[in-house]
């Protein structure tokens, strides 16, 4: 899929992976939709795109995706400014075994909404364009992680979701590609504060990093080139692209 003129929607996209992202998918042409609770950190980065002139191709709007009213809304009004969706990127996502509900609210149930959203727009069988959405998952959606069982849930999730819904397109006549990212440790907030929301696994937390020590850590901008990849690429439907510091490689899940 080449990004000129396509129009894309990114949750969670002021900060972190999802301002890579936004980024990205910029540099490469696309119109981004720009979706986070978190206003000054998006007023500041539209603020930066403004200085590089892609502010005509950004739109920020505010969005709680723990709100299926807000996500509607915020579908609703990408589409009466910039006509259609094309790809979504459902990005949102926190670490806090306190507060576990909430992990799987933001986590595993706004990909849910988003995704089912995002079919009625684009899904071909019912006069949409198709598309490809990317969700956000992580390395412990495929290898569990000590000190956050929850958050570990949630990405299986997030990648099982993702698989059985790429299945469903194709065999359904969609035309949307639907795949997962799922990186290891990242240089953002999320990690920086990750130590603090382990609650009663806050013990482990030496272990996780050794284990943090041995994998490396990435940057924002590593996934967003995977993320790139998997958007770009239209032979990828129903994958799982793990993204490591020594490297990446698509899961092999067994087969049925």
């Amino acid at each position: 899929m080449a990004l000129s003129g396509k129009i894309a929607v990114v949750t969670g996209a002021a900060m972190g992976i999802g301002k890579a992202i936004t980024e990205i998918l910029l540099q490469n042409g696309a119109t981004v939709a720009l979706l986070d609770v978190n206003e000054p950190a998006a007023k500041a980065l539209m603020d930066e795109l403004q200085n590089k002139n892609e502010k005509d191709r950004a739109l920020f709007l505010k969005c709680d995706v723990e709100s299926e009213e807000q996500i509607q809304a915020a579908f609703q009004k990408t589409i009466e400014t910039f006509g259609r969706v094309d790809i979504l990127c459902n990005n949102a996502g926190i670490v806090d075994e306190t507060n576990w509900k909430k992990t799987i609210s933001i986590n595993l149930e706004a990909v849910i909404s988003g995704t089912y959203l995002a079919l009625e727009h684009m899904n071909k069988m019912t006069g949409g364009q198709g598309g490809v959405i990317v969700n956000t998952a992580s390395m412990t959606g495929v290898y569990p992680v000590q000190g956050c069982p929850v958050y570990t849930a949630t990405k299986h999730g997030v990648v099982g979701f993702t698989r059985a819904m790429a299945i469903n397109s194709t065999a359904s006549g969609y035309g949307i590609r639907l795949n997962a990212i799922c990186p290891g440790p990242v240089k953002t907030e999320l990690l920086n504060n990750s130590s603090l929301k382990l609650g009663q696994f806050s013990p482990l937390q030496q272990s996780a990093n050794q284990i943090l020590e041995v994998m490396g850590i990435l940057s924002a901008s590593d996934v967003a080139e995977a993320v790139l990849e998997l958007v770009t690429d239209e032979t990828k439907n129903g994958e799982a692209l793990v993204i490591l510091g020594k490297g990446k490689h698509f899961v092999a899940f067994p087969s049925m």
